[in-house]
């Protein structure tokens, strides 16, 4: 069985679950700004559990591809508020912190999180990965290469799929050693890779079953789906449901996701095919 302890609660992997995307930037790819004040964010929270949401991943650090970086005061001055926020208004919440930052993954969590989402699996912050150990809690480490910043000027691998699984054989021998004991791995669709790339990642998804760890997936309405057809973010809502049905027949374990409905609808039509 697959399955990860958030704040006491063992959560069963082997059935699919959804982690919500709560933005509160102002630039993010999709919802940039949507976000921004309380009553919008507990209103749009409060939607996203009622659909089906087991976890919510809130973030403060738009990590889009040329987004403007941000000291660690304002990302912590976005992103704490919030985290009490919804642990006031959510009790039982299981909230995720999209953070590569070390002391703002700390103070979120002595504050009410119980995951912490690291774009830069540890490269960005060295402390990391002995803040995680301090901590005790579920870890996502993803794969990008280079940073928000220049991730996509220029992406190049000897092969794509080998060299994301030896990164990710690497580091979770080393969280391991360090006493970590729920590591999931999200392949990094859309960061320092090409749209070439991120299909060839999609089309071996499974491999990735080899690392024996949990499996997230975030291709919610990303620009290797809207790119080839030609059309927008806006419009992207059943390709990115195409991609996670692919995801899930691989293996997924987690959809990251903007939208809560069709991925729960997306997870019950497969699940049926593994009860008949």
């Amino acid at each position: 069985m697959k399955s990860i302890n958030c704040n006491g609660s063992l959560i069963n992997l082997d059935t699919p679950k959804i982690m919500g995307i709560l933005n509160i930037t102002p630039d993010s790819f999709f919802d940039g700004g949507k976000y921004n004040d309380p009553i919008n964010i507990l209103n749009h929270v409060d939607k996203m559990l009622n659909e089906g949401a087991t976890f919510i991943d809130v973030g403060a650090y738009s990590s889009r591809p040329g987004a403007k970086h941000i000291s660690e005061e304002e990302e912590l001055n976005r992103i704490l508020p919030v985290i009490k926020l919804l642990k006031s208004n959510f009790p039982n919440i299981l909230l995720s912190v999209d953070t590569f930052r070390s002391n703002i993954a700390k103070q979120c969590v002595n504050n009410g999180a119980c995951m912490v989402n690291d774009i830069s699996a540890g490269n960005l912050d060295t402390a990391m990965f002995s803040t995680i150990a301090k901590l005790q809690v579920p870890y996502i480490i993803m794969h990008m290469q280079g940073s928000p910043q220049n991730m996509q000027e220029n992406p190049k691998y000897h092969d794509v799929v080998k060299d994301v699984l030896f990164f990710f054989s690497k580091k979770i021998q080393k969280l391991y050693s360090l006493g970590i004991n729920d590591v999931i791995a999200d392949v990094g669709f859309g960061f320092g890779k090409t749209i070439t790339q991120n299909y060839e990642l999609l089309k071996q998804l499974d491999l990735f079953q080899n690392l024996e760890v949990p499996i997230l997936t975030g291709l919610s309405r990303k620009s290797m789906l809207f790119k080839p057809l030609k059309i927008s973010q806006t419009n992207a809502l059943n390709a990115t449901t195409v991609a996670n049905t692919i995801a899930l027949l691989k293996g997924a374990n987690i959809l990251r996701v903007h939208d809560i409905k069709e991925a729960m609808e997306t997870i019950k039509i497969v699940e049926l095919l593994n009860t008949n």
